[in-house]
């Protein structure tokens, strides 16, 4: 074979398996789904062509379409949550839908999977051809091509041409179903004139055709959620670049401590603001992210995990958060879940904390299970003193109640133990050890503003706290509370420096 004939032949090789892999991949693509957890609900997200976004919310409510939402669409079909009430159940769309930046990011990080691994797929198809082309070889392939002129060999490139019609099957029909009856409205039509909605949502379409006369009226009240949500936690993210908090000096590095968020996301972005109004680069969480610890609350982690993604990040389990799922998602995050080992921490020093013994499921060290709240404290103590003996004296302790960390204290070991749990703002308190070293305790209030394990609101149920701590040459000077009231006014407490030693 000649050189121009050969460089002919490979081109069209080449483009011929291009072109394959590109139709298999694309085949593959908008023939995919994957199930997720998003909103509260284990969720199936299928690519579409149409550009638009759907959310089939289930028999009882209208479905919802967003337009135009990029160069590829998606249908969203809510499956199985844990839920009181469709009232309630529409109150936590409204909530989520104020802060939507964590879900959208997910459904986004979703599709770009599903691409990337039908991508991945055509390639490997497209490369098919090439492998049997070069696995045959020269003398092989003369005899195939000779082959194909003779009546066996027409019969068999016939069989192939239909092979891909008889997999497509094209000429199936489906019946007509309930959903396709429906038309779509835009919210402003089904409210009607006389309602006033938020100009964000106006656009936003709804499946007229299930729409009863209860289900327009949780639309309409989740709307109202809504609206007062976002206009509460907007009004406090923008107030909070203006609040009169310390600023870190030259060396100095500050955290951010959070706990008690029973799934306000809310207040994620304001605590956000706080930090860089503090000039914060460190997040501490202390736990009590979910009310439950299930599944279905994998909303409120994805919208910390968002809210701080470029922070650096450590945290533990509180003992609303049963289980071992909070740890394990957060961690697939890239955040650091603490457990009972000294870590380096960006100020510096190092950092130790653990997961609540109380929750369910919980109270192991390490390999071991069973153990109360005293024993995690005393095994705790246990750590913290053996890296002081090794030089490596632990300026943090980082537990969701800070009684964990109080035998750690009284054997002088720790320069400082944080915590919440309680729901009430408490500390600096000195704590001076068996050899005279002193150390302090400092608890969080809510970060969510929880009454009980119940955050979830249009603003937070009570004040919501959050506390910034000061670090210099490895070790903590000062601790700060900022407080965001229930009528939406600030309350900043004075810097109190600490001397641990």
């Amino acid at each position: 074979m000649t050189t121009p004939r050969r460089v002919l032949v490979g081109a069209v090789l080449l483009a011929g398996s291009v072109a394959l892999g590109l139709a298999v991949a694309v085949s593959l693509f908008l023939n995919s789904s994957r199930t997720t957890v998003l909103v509260g609900h284990d969720a199936v997200v299928r690519p579409t062509m149409a550009r638009d976004a759907v959310v089939q919310t289930g028999p009882l409510l209208p479905d919802f379409r967003f337009r135009d939402v990029g160069a590829i669409g998606v249908t969203i079909t809510l499956g199985k949550t844990e839920v009181g009430s469709i009232e309630e159940l529409v109150e936590r769309y409204a909530y989520i839908a104020g802060d939507p930046a964590a879900p959208v990011e997910k459904v986004q990080g979703v599709v770009v999977d599903m691409a990337v691994s039908a991508a991945i797929r055509g390639l490997g198809v497209g490369l098919l051809p090439v492998a049997v082309f070069l696995l045959l070889g020269r003398h092989r392939r003369g005899q195939l091509f000779r082959g194909m002129r003779t009546r066996q060999g027409v019969l068999a490139a016939a069989l192939l041409a239909v092979l891909p019609l008889l997999i497509w099957q094209p000429w199936q029909s489906r019946e007509e179903t309930q959903e396709e009856q429906g038309t779509w409205q835009t919210l402003a039509e089904l409210a009607g004139p006389d309602v006033e909605l938020p100009a964000e949502v106006r656009d936003i379409e709804v499946r007229s055709g299930p729409v009863t006369t209860q289900s327009k009226r949780l639309v309409l009240s989740a709307i109202d959620t809504y609206d007062k949500s976002k206009e509460f936690y907007s009004t406090a993210a923008e107030g909070a670049a203006d609040l009169a908090v310390r600023q870190p000096e030259d060396g100095e590095t500050v955290a951010l401590l959070v706990s008690d968020r029973h799934d306000n996301i809310g207040m994620d972005r304001v605590a956000r603001a706080i930090g860089e109004a503090a000039g914060a680069t460190v997040v501490l969480d202390a736990g009590d992210d979910t009310s439950t610890g299930q599944p279905w609350e994998a909303f409120s982690l994805d919208s910390l995990a968002a809210a701080f993604d470029d922070w650096d990040r450590f945290g533990v389990a509180g003992n609303h958060d049963h289980g071992t799922f909070v740890s394990t998602y957060l961690a697939d995050e890239g955040w650091t879940m603490l457990d009972g080992e000294a870590v380096d921490a960006p100020w510096g020093g190092t950092l130790l904390g653990v997961d609540d013994p109380r929750s369910s499921g919980l109270g192991n060290w390490r390999e071991e299970s069973g153990l109360s709240f005293t024993e995690v404290g005393e095994r705790l103590a246990d750590a913290a003193c053996a890296a002081a003996d090794d030089g490596e004296r632990v300026s943090t302790v980082l537990v969701h109640d800070a009684n964990l960390g109080r035998e750690a204290l009284a054997r002088g070991c720790v320069d400082l133990v944080l915590g919440g749990h309680t729901h009430v703002q408490s500390g600096p308190t000195e704590v001076t050890g068996e050899g005279g070293e002193s150390g302090w305790t400092w608890t969080n209030g809510t970060t969510g503003g929880a009454a009980y394990a119940i955050a979830l609101g249009s603003k937070p149920r009570r004040d919501a706290d959050v506390s910034l701590v000061t670090y210099a040459d490895g070790r903590p000077i000062g601790l700060q509370w900022v407080r965001l009231r229930t009528d939406g006014s600030w309350l900043v407490g004075d810097w109190s420096p600490i001397e641990p030693g």
